[in-house]
């Protein structure tokens, strides 16, 4: 599966494989790529915005430069005729850089920040990546362990809980089980002792 993302110069693909992703982007600074496991990916991020701040400066620059100009105009009773010019100019400019604004959702990793474009497909592909999460993270942790140490297990199962992978009544239950298995143990281990 792979889902890319397009906006100007910007080119963002995720190719979703069957136990980790690659990230690969290409803008104006430059191309790369990472892979991530899908367990790595995190469930919280920020947000990071882009925008021509350049452009925006010019406009409100053009925007004083009209404004002065009208209000000399109107200070010395001349004709207004050609006066807005600049006061259009830099609102035209200052719409534009504010239009063509580009947010990102940020994840940090420990193999890099992986950016997903705020578009359509924003929510399908954050969405997907954590379904992804939490299958690999069930998969790797999400049975009790029998050989495991119980207060480990039991932080295991805690610890999934808080990153919502299971709910806390799924935590409680397989707390339960891990309980009672270790108690299972502990009482066999010590009838073949005596």
């Amino acid at each position: 599966m792979e889902f890319i993302q397009k906006k100007r110069g910007v080119k963002h693909t995720f190719t979703l494989k069957e136990d980790h992703f690659n990230f690969a982007y290409e803008d104006k600074s430059g191309a790369g790529d990472i892979d991530v496991n899908y367990a790595d990916f995190p469930v919280k991020s920020s947000v990071t915005i882009e925008q021509n701040e350049w452009l925006r400066n010019v406009g409100f620059l053009w925007i004083a430069l009209g404004v002065a100009q009208i209000g000399w105009a109107l200070f010395n009773d001349l004709s207004l005729s050609g006066k807005g010019f600049w006061l259009m100019v830099g609102t035209a400019c200052v719409l534009w850089a504010h239009f063509s604004k580009t947010r990102y959702s940020v994840f940090r990793t420990d193999q890099g920040h992986v950016l997903v474009l705020q578009n359509k497909q924003h929510q399908q592909i954050v969405d997907t990546l954590h379904a992804r999460r939490k299958a690999q993270l069930l998969n790797w942790y999400g049975e009790v362990n029998p050989e495991n140490d119980l207060q480990n297990e039991i932080r295991k199962f805690q610890w999934l809980a808080e990153q919502k992978v299971i709910t806390k009544a799924e935590s409680e239950q397989k707390i339960a089980q891990a309980q009672l298995l270790h108690n299972s143990q502990y009482e066999t281990n010590d009838n073949t002792l005596n």
